[in-house]
């Protein structure tokens, strides 16, 4: 039986996600008219920056200033990712009241993305749950490689499912499967998000699938016949991953917005608006736009 959801949830990435393994440095003034510009779509949630070691990430080393400048919509909630104590100390400083935190449900990926375990990772956000629970913040969870790893092929659906439950349990209010290296396919989708859903709520789960293999869209379609609700994408298709060798963006959110809106799924996002970020977004990096809805227009 399916039980497609009425109305759906977009979380835009592309500040974030999106810009973090852009090749072109983007300079911070047009970071923030990035941002405020998505803020005029309707999206109700976009992703602004990190605070990570800039020599992890150099494109996002303005991300107090960014995060401190742009103009906060009333009704948009403006998450960012923190790896550390430390992160969540500076995104607090500029007042935050969203925050994410990441691992990953292969070793491998992990050790080469975070330099610790999977386990280890969980010990590592306890004292940064500890201290947005203080703060009455709320905090997503980012599990990468769901269907996937550059480094040890197929991952185990259970596994996925197992890490999110611990996810959850140590304190984080929604959950994130990302299909980083964007290798699934729809029914492997399904399955993945079948068993997270046996240990999560649905409702606490969300999307991220990247179209390397083109199969993002699919991916989604098969999801939301589960009931999916909250589903993550990119405008324009910015993204990849610096750990994930050949990785693709993430699924265009101009795209997603056009599928859902042809079914009959609210949104709330105004896709002539958002199709325009993308194209600025696109000319400001110097790069060809990867939305396919973005290129053609509606």
């Amino acid at each position: 039986m399916s039980t497609i959801p009425p109305r759906v949830r977009v979380v835009e990435v592309g500040p974030r996600d999106g810009l973090q393994n852009e090749s072109a440095f983007l300079d911070t003034e047009t970071k923030i008219a990035f941002i405020n510009r998505l803020s005029e779509t309707g999206l109700p949630v976009i992703e602004a920056t990190a605070f990570v070691h800039p020599e992890r990430v150099p494109q996002l080393v303005d991300a107090e200033e960014v995060f401190r400048r742009i103009q906060k919509h009333p009704g948009v909630a403006y998450p960012v990712l923190v790896p550390n104590l430390k992160g969540l100390e500076r995104a607090l400083a500029v007042g935050v009241s969203e925050i994410a935190v990441f691992t990953a449900v292969s070793e491998t990926f992990t050790q080469k993305n975070i330099h610790c375990s999977i386990t280890e990772s969980l010990e590592r956000f306890k004292p940064v749950m500890e201290k947005a629970s203080e703060k009455s913040l709320r905090v997503r969870g980012y599990i990468s490689c769901c269907l996937g790893c550059p480094y040890e092929g197929k991952v185990d659906p259970q596994k996925v499912a197992v890490l999110a439950r611990q996810l959850v349990e140590i304190g984080c209010a929604e959950i994130s499967l990302g299909d980083t290296i964007g290798v699934g396919t729809p029914l492997e989708a399904r399955a993945m998000l079948a068993a997270v859903a046996g240990e999560v709520p649905m409702e606490r789960l969300a999307v991220h699938f990247h179209d390397t293999r083109g199969q993002a869209l699919a991916n989604i379609f098969a999801c939301l016949d589960l009931g999916i609700a909250t589903v993550d994408a990119s405008v324009a298709g910015l993204g990849g991953c610096p750990y994930a060798p050949g990785a693709g963006g993430n699924v265009a959110t101009e795209d997603v917005v056009y599928m859902l809106n042809g079914m009959g799924i609210g949104t709330g996002v105004d896709l002539a608006k958002l199709i325009e970020v993308g194209r600025f977004i696109s000319q400001r990096l110097g790069r060809e736009n990867q939305s396919r809805i973005g290129r053609v227009g509606v």
